[in-house]
């Protein structure tokens, strides 16, 4: 791989290779923790500024157990100055999983012959969707395997189809995305289908590991996938989301490959990612690992803890990969998105015999099989304001625009009532009894701390959803 981008003029950096593992291993060898150091790290993140790769590194390096919990409690005030206490919900509807690629963690690999493939039809996708609008769901994110069939054409009419889909006072107001990388032009004509996030994991930023795990296929080529979403950008996308699959290279290597990703869309496009994923190795058919850099629980929360601190203002997301144990620890230290209801089998949102999990049918085993009302509940009692809010996208909050309010934190101010009006409508909407009268109280314990301005608009348009108006926002 050809790495020159600092021998660039910002403008240039466009589209080249960015990752130099030199350099990241030189900050992980080099930076040795200090006490003194990492507690003036965790005061430049608590006034909402980026850390450095030398600053994260010296986080990530940190063993102390009382300064790990000092980091941990950074993350967590952080969060609340950036986002508040609210928790947004989405869910992933998986469209086809056919797959040219062979990834050696994948249950969708092309080399594993016993995978069920299949590619719901526009029929299917409407009914997935009317499962999913009956549930509360508001938000998803399209999942497609790398295969010719799912076309930047194709991507974009189940775009449209979703957003088609209208079942009693059920809508989902905003798709993400998360599949093959495409070049400018495929970029270009999923974005004008209305998409909000795209994501593009590396899976790994380490070069040699990704030819270790990627046997063939397009996503082989890691310098394509790595540049994926500098395309997306030049394309107009300006929302993209990245990750990283833990478990396939050292954690410490990987977090660094985010900050370092992060830098590269700052310093070129002037917008980070909207989102940040951490997803861990979980069990899937022909699993092929081993297992030397698996994550521990510990380590997955501090690192969940030190990506809160090194890059302040980016949603983190949390999957139901993690059981629900690990979630409710996590959420802690800074997540700021969660899906809940999760179903990942091809036609399962629509299927009413809720079979066991079926690896040969899936892409790996997920561990929270929770409810979306059950996910609630629980954020409920344990103190979050539970939120399905779309109001950015529909107010042009995106990109740099929404940099311009997330970054100094301003967000909060929008985020907390257009979260209390979503959630009123899921109680109006969907909630049985008991979590009606729990949800209720919960956003009037909300509404009695905002601006009085604020909460006199925020509980006029709850009035209004109590008597059947709909999609109100600030």
């Amino acid at each position: 791989m050809k790495f020159f981008p600092e021998k660039l003029s910002i403008p240039d950096r466009r589209m080249h290779p960015f990752i130099d593992p030199d350099e990241i291993w030189r900050y992980i060898n080099e930076m040795k923790p200090d006490r003194v150091r990492v507690r003036e790290i965790i005061s430049k993140s608590l006034a909402k500024n980026r850390l450095t790769l030398a600053e994260t590194a010296m986080l990530v390096n940190t063993t102390d157990n009382d300064l790990v919990e000092e980091i941990k409690a950074g993350a967590r005030e952080l969060k609340e100055k950036v986002y508040g206490n609210r928790i947004v919900l989405f869910a992933p509807l998986y469209v086809g999983n056919r797959c040219s690629n062979n990834c050696k963690y994948c249950g969708f690999r092309a080399s594993n012959t016993n995978a069920l493939r299949k590619t719901l039809s526009d029929e299917e996708i409407v009914s997935e969707v009317e499962a999913l609008e009956d549930n509360g769901q508001k938000r998803l994110i399209l999942v497609y395997g790398e295969h010719k069939e799912y076309s930047a054409e194709y991507i974009a009419h189940t775009v449209r189809l979703v957003y088609g889909v209208k079942k009693g006072q059920g809508e989902i107001r905003r798709v993400n995305i998360n599949a093959a990388p495409f070049d400018i032009d495929g970029f270009r004509t999923i974005g004008k289908s209305g998409i909000g996030t795209y994501q593009v994991f590396q899976e790994t930023y380490h070069p040699e590991a990704y030819t270790w795990y990627h046997l063939g296929g397009k996503k082989a080529d890691y310098e394509w996938r790595l540049t994926s979403l500098d395309r997306a950008q030049e394309a107009g996308i300006d929302d993209v989301g990245i990750g990283a699959l833990f478990g396939l290279y050292d954690w410490r290597f990987e977090v660094l490959g985010l900050v370092r990703h992060t830098n590269h869309l700052e310093a070129c496009y002037n917008i980070g990612p909207h989102t940040i994923s951490f997803p861990r190795i979980k069990d899937a058919a022909m699993l092929d690992m081993d297992g030397r850099y698996m994550v521990s629980d510990d380590d997955f929360m501090k690192l969940v803890a030190i990506l809160r601190l090194a890059v302040p203002y980016t949603g983190l997301i949390l999957t139901a990969r993690e059981d629900p144990d690990v979630r409710r620890e996590v959420l802690r230290y800074g997540v700021s998105q969660i899906d809940g209801g999760t179903k990942i089998e091809l036609g399962s949102y629509s299927d009413i015999r809720n079979e066991a999990q079926n690896l040969n049918k899936e892409q790996f085993k997920i561990a929270d099989e929770r409810s979306l009302a059950e996910v609630i509940d629980e954020l409920l009692s344990t103190g979050y304001l539970p939120s399905f809010c779309t109001s950015c996208y529909r107010m042009g909050r995106t990109g740099e625009h929404f940099m311009e309010f997330s970054v100094p934190g301003f967000i909060k101010r929008f985020c907390t009532p257009n979260a209390i009006l979503t959630l009123s409508e899921y109680i109006c909407d969907y909630a049985g009894p008991d979590l009606a009268a729990k949800g209720w109280a919960a956003i009037e314990r909300e509404v009695s701390v905002l601006d009085p301005a604020v909460a006199q608009a925020t509980r006029d348009r709850i009035d209004k959803i109590r008597k059947g108006e709909r999609d109100l926002y600030f």
